[in-house]
């Protein structure tokens, strides 16, 4: 029984442990771009912030279900026939966490950036709202009994 070290510490979960790490990152910082979008639109105050947080949540809608489902059914087609441990990552495919920091880097940029916050706050609604709608279905099958 010869197990290389990598193997040895590789951390490992099983499948619902990476539906729960799955629906946590998803929720959280879906939870975190909300947060900073209502931050923004609360500065801002009046029926315009009103307006322009609505149409983020509109737009998180199509986000939703236009692009992020899609991405969360592969998740989960790749996540629900686990039996054994798999590596703790394996939530998503390696590419998917360049884009991750691209988009990442993307964020930080626009928040320290001079757009203006009311409009970048549509931006973080959206993806936000889409992120928590998203996160949805792996929750529900994390709750689901099997």
């Amino acid at each position: 029984m010869n197990v290389s070290l990598m193997e040895r510490y590789k951390p490992a979960a099983d499948r619902r442990t990476l539906l729960l790490i799955s629906g946590f990152i998803w929720s959280g910082v879906g939870i975190m771009l909300v947060s900073f979008a209502l931050v923004w639109l609360s500065a801002r105050g009046g029926t315009a912030a009103y307006l322009l947080g609505g149409s983020g949540l509109v737009l998180s809608w199509f986000i939703h279900h236009f692009g992020l489902t899609r991405i969360v059914n592969r998740n989960l087609g790749r996540i629900l026939p686990v039996r054994d441990k798999r590596c703790l990552f394996s939530f998503q495919p390696w590419k998917s966490y360049i884009i991750i920091l691209i988009m990442i880097a993307m964020g930080v940029t626009l928040r320290h950036s001079s757009f203006p916050k009311p409009y970048l706050a549509v931006i973080y609604m959206a993806m936000g709202a889409a992120l928590i709608l998203s996160s949805t279905r792996y929750w529900k099958h994390f709750f689901r009994k099997s």
